[in-house]
């Protein structure tokens, strides 16, 4: 798709090397500084961004609690003042459908479980979220039912709860209906409590899947569309996403044995149809705010990930929406970060390492400017473009994070011009601040997150 900074690109791409001798300077001159989050300036500095249909915000780690922040703060600007009506975030579906259920009004739901009580449980169950989620809350408050922003889950873990979820709305509305439910999913019941091992015998021990199963049904609800019991359009428009949901889980756990590549790209697809099915339910005029990890939302193939044959939500956004999807990054040099050294291992608070010397980060510490936007999109400069055109390195750190294999565990080659849109900059960080665990709360009504 041609644009302008796209004609600019190929006009100042130079051979793979290093950044010209002046590019600390460039960034300095085009960054703009931050203003305090909650400043009117702040606001201000992201209406750029208001036309489009879709910003997707990143992180460049998912403890960080200046992430979170500035990422709310943009959000909320942009709910305010350019109706953005959707905050579709990298979590499970019926996780934060309770949040959803509690920011519209809309009242508890069948599903006892507590939300984002499994690990990692600090990167949605924290006090950024919890601010966020009450001011949601409180903002919805003030408007119609159609008019409340929808607090959406794009992601694909949540089998077991999603499964639990559709059959408590079967249960309520055709038993009969239930019962054949429950004979199709009982396929994956066995692997309810650690679905990898069903990819593993599905993929490696020639066990037959549960694939045409959890299809059928997903099929039966949707020619349910026009029957009485879909009179409840919210219930029912959940518990049809949650059959995808499994459907896409099912197919996830078993893409996980055929390589990363295969996995990564079923995840992603299954986000950037979530989001397409909300634009959908939203109605003519839908805006979309979408919280994911940078190597989510940005770009794919204008990264070592793309090369590779990876895509991801940013990817797909930007061939579905063109310059209505608006990517922007979020990065940092040093600080803290909330992570644990291992899957289900316990969170830590970690020091980050400085950034390695041929990075972005690196670069952005050297042009000095502690916090700051950085636009291409809205008026693009040739000496910028010039700067971000070359490959360097960026780092990622997700809910793991192993400081001592910092290279080969966080860091890839990306081409920040072609990645992002725009890229925000945050020098030194903190880690979040998580919420109690579930079993450590003394009373029901302070639970996340009926506690708004």
């Amino acid at each position: 798709m041609n644009s302008p900074v796209n004609d600019l690109l190929r006009r100042f791409r130079r051979p793979r090397g290093e950044p010209p001798g002046n590019a600390a300077e460039v960034l300095r001159r085009h960054a703009e500084p931050l203003p305090a989050l909650d400043s009117p300036e702040f606001g201000e500095l992201f209406d750029r961004f208001g036309d489009a249909s879709v910003v997707l915000i990143g992180e460049s780690s998912h403890g960080t609690q200046d992430f979170y922040q500035t990422r709310a703060a943009i959000t909320r600007r942009l709910i305010e003042q350019h109706g953005f009506g959707i905050v579709a975030v990298e979590a499970d579906w019926p996780d934060a459908g309770q949040i959803d259920r509690c920011v519209r009004d809309l009242g508890r739901s069948a599903w006892k479980k507590q939300a984002f009580a499994r690990f990692p449980t600090w990167m949605w169950r924290n006090t950024a979220v919890q601010t966020f989620t009450r001011w949601l809350h409180h903002h919805n408050r003030g408007l119609t039912l159609e008019q409340r922003v929808e607090f959406r889950g794009l992601d694909v873990y949540s089998m077991r709860h999603s499964i639990d979820e559709v059959l408590g709305y079967l249960d309520k509305t055709d038993p009969q209906l239930a019962k054949e439910a429950r004979h199709r999913y009982s396929c994956l019941t066995p692997w309810h409590d650690d679905p990898a091992l069903y990819g593993h015998f599905a993929e490696r021990g020639n066990m037959a899947t549960c694939e045409d199963a959890v299809v059928e049904q997903l099929n039966v609800l949707l020619g349910e569309r026009l029957d009485p019991m879909a009179a409840d359009d919210e219930a029912f428009f959940s518990a049809t996403q949650n059959a995808r949901v499994v459907r896409a889980a099912e197919q996830y756990y078993r893409a996980m044995y055929r390589g990363s590549t295969s996995s990564w790209n079923l995840r992603d697809l299954h986000m950037f149809d979530t989001l397409q099915t909300l634009m959908e339910h939203r109605g003519a005029g839908a805006k979309a705010v979408v919280w994911a990890h940078n190597s989510h939302i940005g770009n794919a193939a204008a990264t070592q990930m793309g090369w590779e044959g990876q895509f991801n939500i940013g990817q797909l956004c930007r061939t579905a929406y063109g310059s209505q999807a608006v990517l922007i990054g979020m990065g940092t040099d040093h600080g803290t970060v909330a992570a644990a050294d291992d899957w289900d291992e316990p969170m830590q608070v970690k020091q980050v390492n400085p950034a390695l010397a041929d990075s972005w980060e690196q670069l952005f510490l050297q042009a000095g400017v502690p916090a700051a936007l950085l636009d291409w999109r809205t008026s693009p400069s040739e000496e910028l473009l010039d700067v971000l055109a070359e490959p360097l390195l960026e780092r990622a750190i997700g809910v793991i994070y192993r400081p001592r294999t910092e290279r080969q565990s966080h860091y890839f080659q990306a081409v920040l011009a072609e990645q992002f849109d725009a890229f925000v900059w945050i020098e030194k960080t903190h880690a979040v601040s998580p919420l109690p665990a579930p079993e450590f709360m003394e009373h029901e009504e302070d639970t996340f997150p009926f506690g708004i």
